[in-house]
């Protein structure tokens, strides 16, 4: 009886190592961009290509350049993010091990403002005045438009990572913004405080 729960405990340590070696392995690989567009189908493999190029396209491609890597906006913040993000890794890798995946890859997980909020701190967030009407007032306006409506703009919504744009435009797709800006004035007509 001895040799039976010495077994079952010398393999129950065996696979936690085992688990355990292969979280850290995780850990360590999606921390580089490379290991993340091995597996991602296109348009993932087109989005890694352009961060080699020396002229930035897209805003992805321009914080690759800043030493920003994928799994650092491909993650919430915090543990709780970091944790959400491996658990997407994982479920993404055994689609792809699997076979049944679609081509081109579906988002199923979309990054939400606190992925960019975790490194851009520094948005003018100020209400509008008279002398100041056009500068930064949508980014002031955005969460009260989001507790009006779960549909509303994000940050990604203004500013696509992996869009082709202008840098000195912030990679804005010109049609899209002033889209977003009717929707946005639409939604909060008469409810601005």
């Amino acid at each position: 009886m001895r040799r039976v729960l010495f077994g079952i405990l010398f393999a129950l340590i065996g696979a936690s190592g085992l688990a355990l070696a292969g979280i850290a392995s995780a850990l360590v690989l999606e921390n580089q961009d490379s290991f993340c567009a091995a597996c991602h189908t296109e348009p993932e493999v087109t989005f890694f290509q352009r961060a080699s190029q020396e002229k930035k396209v897209d805003l992805a491609a321009y914080h690759t350049a800043e030493k920003t890597r994928c799994i650092d906006c491909h993650s919430g913040s915090g543990l709780f993010g970091r944790v959400k993000g491996l658990q997407q890794g994982a479920h993404d890798l055994l689609t792809f091990l699997s076979g049944n995946y679609h081509k081109p890859a579906i988002t199923t997980n979309p990054l939400g403002d606190d992925a960019c909020i975790k490194c851009h701190t520094n948005v003018e967030i100020r209400p509008p005045t008279a002398s100041r009407t056009g500068t930064g007032h949508y980014h002031y306006f955005l969460p009260q438009w989001q507790m009006e409506d779960r549909a509303a703009a994000q940050c990604i919504t203004c500013h696509p990572s992996h869009l082709v744009g202008i840098e000195r435009l912030a990679f804005m797709p010109q049609g899209k913004v002033g889209e977003t800006c009717d929707q946005c004035h639409t939604a909060l007509s008469g409810k601005i405080k």
